[in-house]
């Protein structure tokens, strides 16, 4: 689905991506960890386009999605991929239901009504229906983590970007969004998340380790039993420091 290729990416004279490649597959379900500034986001953000790269290829099955355009790639990030980030980033005058729709309606794949309709049913799948018309300040963090969800699903994208997207959560509501995300990719989306909380990570079928903006280690979990524990064990015996708490 996607073949990142001997990607680096540098600002001035610092190189903060390194030769990085892996593949993301149709259905897969990759975290990314690593210590504060090692690169994590910036690597989401190239593979996605969101961030522009020094060298090498992201392969968006057969478009290589850095030689498009500006306007060609913001197109294509609207149609092909949803976002979820630490802070929900909402418009503060709109309501939760107008936020979540707006990108269907920029993109206009759709009618307006179809898209009020998938919205409605989004919203129940997350469990936040009564929210509708509430301002993005009268909603608890977990509701409007689950919106923001909704809203970077509006489009059926093919892959959803998430940027610690439990960062800002307690332990009750990081559980609702883990729940999210696995059933999400169970259904059948590709999922690609940067985290510092081993609990996220243990939720994918794939862990990349970013150490001095470079591809450290990769692991592939073979069974469901206690993931949390073997991610711990995993990272002990390369030496990698561990995270309970996402802190």
């Amino acid at each position: 689905m996607i073949k990142i290729e001997q990607i680096s990416k540098s600002f001035k004279d610092t190189k903060v991506l390194k030769n990085i490649s892996f593949e993301i597959k149709k259905g897969d379900f990759t975290a990314v960890m690593g210590p504060s500034g090692s690169g994590k986001s910036t690597l989401l953000y190239s593979v996605s386009g969101l961030d522009s790269l020094s060298e090498g290829r992201v392969m968006f099955e057969d478009v290589n999605i850095i030689n498009l355009l500006e306007s060609e790639l913001s197109k294509f990030r609207l149609t092909k991929m949803g976002f979820v980030f630490q802070n929900a980033q909402m418009l503060k005058n709109l309501s939760i239901f107008d936020n979540i729709i707006l990108p269907g309606l920029v993109a206009k794949k759709e009618s307006a009504e179809k898209i009020r309709k998938r919205a409605s049913k989004l919203m129940k799948q997350m469990e936040i229906t009564g929210i509708e018309n509430r301002d993005i300040k009268e909603v608890s963090g977990g509701q409007l983590q689950r919106a923001a969800i909704c809203r970077a699903m509006i489009n059926n994208p093919e892959i959803l970007f998430l940027d610690e997207p439990t960062g800002a959560l307690n332990s009750e509501a990081t559980d609702q969004v883990l729940e999210i995300l696995k059933d999400l990719n169970r259904g059948g989306m590709t999922i690609m998340t940067v985290t510092h909380d081993q609990r996220v990570a243990a939720t994918a079928k794939k862990v990349l380790y970013i150490r001095d903006g470079q591809l450290a280690a990769c692991k592939e979990f073979k069974s469901n039993d206690d993931r949390v524990l073997e991610l711990d064990l995993w990272l002990k015996e390369l030496q990698f420091p561990t995270t309970n708490n996402g802190i």
